[in-house]
């Protein structure tokens, strides 16, 4: 409401759709980025490749050298051209029609709570189209079910 600006760092997975962060402050930089990484990695596993554009936070040395640290490749789309990040484009702008879009935010704290809430309905009431209509959880889930049973035939 005060007319200051923030930014969002938005991370979605690319193969079930599922949100994994949104963080959310007046600025975010390199370093802030590789810990939201951090927790995303402790939870869920590293990843092959990261995606993502060429903002400034994502070009730094720093997040480089954590990327090579842990071998995971980092992708950059060429500027002006968002479709080569579609899942993420496409995800960041349902958030902004659903929740930026939609609320006079007063905090900071505000637009984070009413994030979580958003992404919880995101990841585990909302069916997704592209998921054959699940959930990115029940999505997930499947895809783990069939690995297991697949393994267990091996």
């Amino acid at each position: 409401m005060c007319g200051r600006r923030f930014r969002t760092f938005n991370v979605v997975d690319d193969f079930n759709r599922e949100v994994l962060a949104i963080e959310v402050d007046l600025s975010l930089p390199a370093q802030r980025v590789i810990r939201v990484l951090e927790r995303i990695v402790a939870w869920r596993g590293l990843p092959a490749k990261l995606r993502m554009d060429n903002g400034p936070e994502f070009i730094s040395v720093s997040l480089a050298d954590w990327a090579e640290e842990h071998q995971i490749q980092l992708e950059f789309i060429k500027p002006g051209k968002p479709t080569q990040n579609s899942y993420v484009e496409r995800f960041n702008r349902t958030y902004r029609t659903e929740v930026l879009d939609m609320y006079a935010f007063k905090t900071l704290n505000e637009v984070r709570e009413i994030t979580e809430n958003w992404m919880r309905e995101y990841n585990e009431e909302r069916p997704h189209d592209s998921l054959n209509d699940l959930t990115p959880w029940e999505y997930l889930e499947k895809a783990k079910l069939a690995e297991n049973s697949n393994s267990a035939c091996h």
